[in-house]
């Protein structure tokens, strides 16, 4: 019993033990986060952690360690792979063989077999080995956010296959002695099964399998040729190569060509002993082409000979020269019959920039002055302010010359410049503790990270100068000591810059404008257009545009004629200046007039909005052309009431209706018998909401009113005596027939009182007569 209690104690120390092991190694304890956590919620705690427990800013004694194990933290759930499997296995080391074990496509039943050997067997006489094409196969995602961004600098083949396709096996061979063949010279070769990612088939326009496709600065060629051979596809990379990749120089040229690293590139020279530049060369100068020139040089030619002699270069031999500022001295040379392509790279890297580059880019950023967070391997960057004018060329060349005379290592601190106009958001970030102005001042910066940098200005040092004897100058010599100083004692592992920043990416001053990405554009469609339309699309293009053409052509010239006429005309007088005599008058009404039919009767009468009124004058087949001018000048001024309609109907066609329409004012049930000639003349105002109407007619007691109360006081003027003249002003011979006269009225008299009775109806003291309903119109 007592062995056992002991036993059991053992046991629970080791377990808790193991418990507080792992909550220290946790690295969701160490960052304060769930296992569920995002990689934006992972970054979000690790930037506040870091910032908290940096040594440069958290004195405790533990910060350093602490620091350390967020790090660790961060870098593991940062990483997909690692975190899948600490969460599985609880795998924290980097050296576990989880992470070394790398997948296998034949784990898949995607490619788990070969379909076509399966089926048919070994019978074919071709290689069938299509495990090539599954080893080299990438994805959709892999094609967009590697291949893509790579090919601005370098150059992909991607085969598109599938596992059921002929073609494809029996091209195997052939592919694989191209990539023998073009790998060793830069090339990068993978596939796509067309059957898994159709989408980028389409894009980047194959049409069928198998198909080749070159990815070169972000545009998709395709290879339509039958035959896979080194020649052809070494043809067609040259024809996709960009034109201005490289330039011939010769013994005329070469001067300014050496002379031109003020576009802030190094000056590659390639001497060959033939007139074609090799492959590998291009596709290195296409690698470099943002940071260095390069240009080709024919040892074949005789305007060449004078370049023989001043390298006294091997005329059998391949060679290399590398030139900075100094176009009098070379910084590297190579000379082989056959230089491979990874030594030639490794040398251009080692010298791609100049002794005294420009920050013009973040690219070049990263390159001159490259991140270093460990304070003992802490790379300096000394960095000249200055601006893109000839008057300071003097202080970047005495610069340029303590640069070139410094002892210290390129790995350690390097010397640029930068334009104060170009990079202004930069220069806002890092202005803390330069009480002057900030122009041909030096800075020295350390960049932590991408986006922290700590930086000291160089006090003392002057560069404002006016010669180019930079050797004797004594500001220069000052200026030097005072950097060196400097250098020393930042360069010390115990010594911190005195002030930081965090700065954003410098703007990219090589980036194209607009019209140059216009132009490329272009350039790239005429490119694509060129691949793929064949001769009889580009005959039928040609034929179109061609008609097209013509057609204009033709246009053209008989608008040519007719301006000629048109000038002949004005000379003799028969044409007037302004044209008014060719251009007739064409009145558009702004009354309309309907006339009331059965189709027109529900929108004129029944279907009438509340407020709305329709105007309608009666007339007959005779009457007609001499009433309806009459009319149209009376309601003239009402033209623009939005709630008047205007019309007139044939007594002929509407007598049945206009009997009804009276018999129903009048309340009976007696058939009127009415004269159509007596209708002649009316107008009578429709309200069909409401359901009634007013009536005009010049016998009408209501609108006669009017006339016989002038002849009423006419005669009781004429009885007065006591102004004997008043007879002579009304007519003395007014007599009884005159009032017999009256009651004689004639067609063209009809409308005479209208104007007035269409005053009194807008001001509603017409009188109404409503009805219940309004009866059918005829329809014949």
């Amino acid at each position: 019993m007592h062995k056992n209690y002991w036993m059991f104690r053992v046991l629970a120390v080791c377990a808790l033990f193991a418990i507080c092991v792992c909550a220290m190694n946790d690295p969701y304890k160490e960052l304060g986060i769930s296992r569920t956590a995002s990689v934006p919620e992972v970054r979000r705690a690790y930037k506040q952690l870091a910032k908290e427990w940096h040594p440069d800013k958290n004195n405790h004694p533990d910060a350093e360690r602490k620091f350390v194990q967020i790090k660790k933290a961060y870098e593991l759930l940062n990483d997909a792979e690692r975190r899948r499997i600490y969460d599985r296995h609880g795998i924290t080391s980097e050296d576990s063989h989880y992470i070394k074990q790398k997948h296998d496509y034949s784990g898949y039943n995607r490619f788990g077999f070969d379909p076509v050997e399966e089926f048919f067997g070994k019978q074919f006489g071709f290689d069938q080995d299509i495990s090539l094409y599954h080893k080299l196969s990438v994805t959709a995602n892999y094609f967009d956010q590697t291949i893509i961004p790579k090919s601005k600098t370098k150059l992909h083949i991607i085969m598109f296959y599938n596992d059921w396709c002929f073609g494809c096996i029996r091209i195997v061979a052939a592919f694989k002695k191209l990539i023998e063949t073009f790998e060793p010279l830069g090339v990068h070769f993978a596939t796509i099964n067309a059957a898994h990612e159709p989408s980028i088939l389409r894009k980047t326009g194959a049409d069928d399998i198998p198909r080749m496709v070159l990815v070169l600065g972000g545009h998709s060629y395709v290879y339509r040729e039958n035959i896979y051979t080194q020649q052809k596809l070494a043809e067609f990379i040259r024809k996709k190569m960009p034109f201005k990749i490289g330039q011939r120089v010769n013994d005329d040229n070469l001067n300014d060509f050496l002379n031109g690293w003020t576009d802030n590139r190094v000056r590659a020279l390639v001497l060959e002993p033939r007139s074609v530049t090799r492959l590998r060369y291009l596709i290195s100068a296409f690698a470099f082409h943002d940071r260095v020139a390069f240009g080709f040089v024919d040892l074949t030619s005789k305007n060449t000979k004078m370049i023989s002699d001043r390298f006294k270069v091997n005329p059998k031999l391949d060679t290399l020269f590398l030139f900075n500022e100094d176009s009098l001295r070379a910084v590297a040379s190579i000379s082989m019959a056959d230089i491979p392509t990874q030594t030639l790279d490794n040398i251009i890297s080692s010298n791609q920039y100049l002794s005294l580059p420009r920050l013009s880019s973040q690219e070049v950023l990263e390159g001159v002055c490259p991140a270093e967070w460990n304070r003992p391997r802490k790379r300096l960057c000394v960095v000249l302010i200055t601006e893109n004018s000839p008057e300071y060329d003097n202080a970047r060349g005495a610069l340029r010359h303590i640069a070139q005379e410094s002892g210290y290592s390129l790995d350690r601190v390097r010397f640029a410049y930068m334009y104060k106009e170009k990079q202004a958001d930069f220069l806002n970030a890092i202005s803390k503790g330069s009480f002057e102005d900030n122009l041909l001042r030096l800075v020295v910066i350390w960049r932590r990270d991408s986006t922290q940098i700590k930086y000291e200005w160089v006090d003392g040092a002057k560069l404002d100068i006016k010669t180019t004897d930079f050797l004797n100058n004594t500001a220069i010599n000052a200026t030097k000591h005072e950097i060196n100083l400097t250098i020393q004692r930042l360069l010390k592992t115990s010594e911190a810059l005195t002030y930081e920043a965090f700065v954003q990416n410098l703007l990219d001053e090589h980036a194209q404008g607009l019209l140059s990405k216009w132009i490329a554009r272009l350039l790239y469609l005429v490119d694509y257009l060129s691949d793929n339309i064949e001769d009889e699309h580009l005959f039928a293009a040609l034929s179109l545009l061609g008609t097209i053409a013509f057609m204009f052509g033709i246009g053209y010239v008989m608008m040519y004629f007719v301006r000629a006429e048109e000038e002949s005309l004005k000379a003799q007088g028969q044409l007037n200046t302004d044209g008014s005599c060719n251009k007739p008058n064409k009145h558009v009404p702004e009354l309309k007039l309907y006339e009331l039919r059965a189709e027109k009767y529900n929108g004129l009468v029944r279907l009438l909005k509340p407020g709305c009124r329709t105007i309608l004058l009666i007339t007959d087949l005779q009457s007609r052309p001499k009433l309806i001018p009459p009319y149209h000048r009376a309601v003239w001024p009402y033209r623009r009431t939005k709630t008047l309609l205007f019309g007139h109907m044939l007594i002929e066609k509407g007598l049945s209706w206009y009997s009804e329409l009276l018999r129903l004012s009048l309340c009976t049930n007696q058939k009127l018998q009415i004269n159509p000639r007596n209708c002649v003349g009316t107008v009578i105002a429709l309200n069909g909401h409401r359901k009634y109407f007013c009536v005009y007619h010049a016998k009408h007691p209501e609108c006669a009113r009017g006339t016989k109360r002038m002849i009423k006081m006419t005669k009781q003027l004429l009885d007065r005596n006591d102004d004997p003249e008043i007879g002579n002003f009304l007519g003395v011979n007014y007599s009884e027939e005159s009032d017999a006269e009256s009651n004689v009225l004639f067609e063209d008299n009809l409308l005479d009182g209208l104007s007035n009775w269409l005053d009194r109806l807008f001001e509603g003291t017409t009188h109404r007569y409503y009805i219940n309903y309004w009866p059918d119109f005829p329809t014949k």
